[in-house]
């Protein structure tokens, strides 16, 4: 095969595959202006006869989405920004550090990755129960302070960068927080950028966690409060749409913002010293 008809070929099939992958996303933003007929009506169509903004209306009026949201974003921001730092932190100490223990300490962390949240969420729950802080902002939050994958992750990508940098800094009297901060922590931009779009991408769209440790409208995150309205015998499929875009809209803002990180991140914290 010649090497133009492998590139026409490879062309058709990434066409195909963005095609398959943006039908269903360009389906749901287009439903959520149908009206409820044209939402039911069979054989479907995908332009609506009329576009109308009465499902956002619906759901604007029966949830409080301003609340919800606000307490998303917060939740968001406080687990990513409080868990980049707690990974990165550990993982300078497995990648750049020599302590007693280390391998079998790692070798712990990554095996917590293989535990499904089903069989710790009793746990978790009963925890929080006994220490009083269900149903509350930091309830939501300490659980998820530190993260397996990107401990595991960042431990990777500083293991990459040339021991050499550090040594060149002790000599010059720098401690080892200086290292982290100055030397480590800047190199490690694009894999940051990267664990913190994963962050925001599984905490924003976590449904069973939010639901487990909150019992309020007004304590509940975007993705639990917005379940509630397929949480009975009767679907309202119109509402139930225009809600799925009011969650993911700001998430795939955030991911066109920041792709040309992500994709960097991605192919380079796999790299070995």
């Amino acid at each position: 095969m010649s090497k133009r008809a492998f590139d026409i070929i490879s062309n058709v099939v990434l066409i195909i595959m963005m095609l398959l992958i943006l039908l269903p996303l360009s389906w749901l933003f287009v439903s959520a202006f149908k009206s409820d007929r044209d939402v039911m009506l069979w054989p479907p169509r995908f332009f609506p006869s009329e576009w109308v903004s009465t499902q956002f209306t619906y759901v604007w009026k029966v949830l409080p989405i301003p609340t919800m949201l606000k307490n998303t974003v917060l939740f968001v921001i406080a687990v990513t920004g409080i868990s980049l730092i707690f990974d990165s932190l550990a993982a300078y100490a497995f990648a750049r550090m020599e302590f007693k223990g280390k391998k079998m300490i790692f070798g712990i962390i990554l095996l917590t990755m293989m535990i499904p949240f089903q069989v710790v969420m009793i746990p978790i729950y009963l925890e929080e129960f006994k220490l009083g802080i269900l149903n509350t902002f930091w309830g939501l939050v300490l659980p998820r302070a530190a993260s397996a994958y990107g401990i595991f992750m960042l431990t990777s990508f500083f293991s990459g960068i040339p021991k050499s940098l550090d040594e060149a800094a002790r000599i010059d009297g720098m401690s080892e927080i200086g290292i982290y901060y100055k030397i480590i922590l800047p190199l490690s931009k694009p894999a940051l950028i990267t664990l913190g779009i994963f962050h925001v991408m599984n905490n924003w769209n976590d449904l069973l966690y939010p639901m487990m440790l909150t019992s309020t409208q007004e304590r509940r995150t975007l993705s639990a409060g917005l379940a509630t309205l397929v949480g009975s015998n009767a679907i309202k499929y119109g509402p139930t749409l225009a809600a799925t875009v009011i969650s993911i809209a700001p998430l795939l803002i955030v991911f066109l913002f920041g792709q040309r990180f992500f994709m960097e991140g991605i192919s380079t914290s796999g790299m070995k010293e």
